[in-house]
């Protein structure tokens, strides 16, 4: 198989084929107004690959990058969090999934769940190919990782640590557009902490494109440090600027945050930037995840904030609370826990990961996609996971009593330039309910107590606007 990214004329896209390949089906309801969108399910955790037949595509599968190669097949990187691993998949010409392997396993990651990612090219970032993981929870190495999308899987138990983006408990690294700031290479982090310190927005940046070891690291500071998230969140913008840190271990920069006054939010989960002109790729989101503790000055049910940064200091910033899921009167009122976010031209598309509140009827629904457009303020929602739904197939997929039957909607990325499907994206359903023990341990390391044993489903919809 030749793993070489090229670039297409639209005439060598004419075998593909969008349609159902797994065994499983998905499980995700549209809601009012799109119902026009074509939802296929790609890829499960019980299916068996052709080309791979003993490759399990493993538990809580989330973030992912997809690159189209020369011969016309496909590369879909994608992190398996709770087996601590990242997988590298192969579709051929018509997108069909036909062989799966791991390319970084639980031995590389000391066990350390490899949640969201973000797929760095040169036509983006002016760099790469190239795969930034984020290290959160589980092991030691809550640390970015960077994995080439074609190094061997031979070479699976080694990894490549960027210790100069710091020790946080990382659930993406997000490097902005090559036009934002040329020149210059920076990546956000986010760190979904909800201690003392918080989860911080923290931020790399090296006056060299492509260097991700020789720049300085900053985290999120607003105001005077005084003003807290739910201060924010009451309205307006508010001055932020990234102060310089000097430590780099976990404990030690949160100690530094709090002496720097770093804003403190409530667990900073996925991040990503407006797609089109310069001043957009200065249009940062993300989002705060929520938690019923820490609710004093912090948010319980999730936010969505936007962060616009100084045309010519990516150091000095504008910060304001766009969705609020804790204002139980507001547009944003059904949020329950906001997790993973894409940001298009016009759009943002927010994911739930749900953490079972039931105090509040709003927010009484399995995980939502919303569409959030970016022009109007319009929020919608698009669909919905509906595991539960068909009694037919709960006693397979879902346990109704089980703690995680709320499943997750997550590593929801755009490919339709890859693929030239216009409005195509990749959606990855997190089913915390569907038990099976052929799905233990698919990384080939490590013992059964080292893996969860959930399944995963892979969807491709198309139809939506960017």
């Amino acid at each position: 198989m030749l793993f070489t990214a090229c670039d297409s004329t639209e005439s060598d896209f004419t075998k593909i084929d969008l349609k159902n390949h797994s065994t499983t089906p998905h499980f995700l309801k549209l809601k009012s107004g799109f119902e026009n969108l074509e939802v296929y399910s790609l890829l499960s955790s019980e299916d068996k690959l052709e080309g791979s037949p003993d490759f399990v595509y493993g538990s809580m599968a989330d973030g992912a990058g997809l690159l189209r190669n020369a011969d016309g097949t496909y590369t879909l990187i994608n992190n398996i969090e709770a087996d601590y691993s990242i997988a590298r998949i192969i579709l051929d010409e018509t997108f069909k999934p036909i062989s799966g392997e791991y390319i970084l396993n639980s031995n590389a990651t000391a066990n350390t769940a490899q949640c969201s990612g973000t797929l760095i090219t040169p036509a983006e970032h002016g760099f790469g190919p190239l795969y930034l993981s984020g290290g959160e929870w589980g092991g030691s190495n809550t640390n970015v990782f960077a994995v080439d999308p074609f190094k061997s899987a031979s070479d699976a138990s080694s990894s490549v640590i960027l210790g100069a983006m710091g020790q946080w408990t990382v659930e993406n690294a997000v490097p902005l557009g090559k036009n934002a700031y040329p020149g210059k290479t920076i990546v956000f982090i986010g760190d979904d902490s909800h201690g003392e310190a918080g989860g911080q927005l923290a931020m790399y940046m090296s006056d060299q494109v492509g260097d991700l070891s020789g720049g300085k690291l900053y985290a999120l500071k607003v105001g005077d440090g005084t003003i807290t998230a739910n201060e924010i969140a009451e309205g307006g913008e508010f001055d932020a600027e990234f102060v310089e840190l000097s430590e780099y271990s976990y404990d030690a920069l949160n100690e530094e945050c709090i002496a720097k006054k770093v804003m403190a939010f409530n667990r900073v989960e996925d991040i990503d930037y407006r797609k089109g002109s310069a001043a957009d790729n200065r249009e940062v989101y993300f989002n705060a995840t929520g938690r019923s503790q820490y609710n004093d000055d912090r948010t319980k049910y999730g936010r969505v904030y936007k962060l616009v940064l100084d045309e010519s200091n990516p150091l000095k910033a504008k910060i304001s609370v766009e969705l609020d899921g804790d204002d139980l009167t507001g547009k944003a009122k059904a949020f329950h826990s906001p997790d993973n976010i894409l940001v298009t031209e016009n759009y943002a598309y927010i994911q739930e990961d749900p953490n079972g509140y039931a105090d509040d009827v709003n927010k009484e629904h399995d995980a939502y996609l919303y569409q959030y457009n970016l022009n109007t303020g319009e929020l919608k929602v698009v669909l919905e996971s509906d595991h539960r739904s068909n009694s037919a197939v709960e006693g397979q997929y879902s346990l109704a009593d089980d703690r995680w039957g709320k499943w997750e909607l997550t590593g929801m990325i755009d490919i339709s330039d890859v693929v030239n499907e216009e409005g195509t994206f990749l959606l990855i359903q997190q089913a915390h309910s569907w038990y099976n023990d052929d799905f233990l341990n698919p990384d080939g390391v490590g013992s059964i107590e080292d893996s969860r044993n959930e399944g995963s489903i892979l969807t491709v919809i198309r139809g939506l606007d960017r």
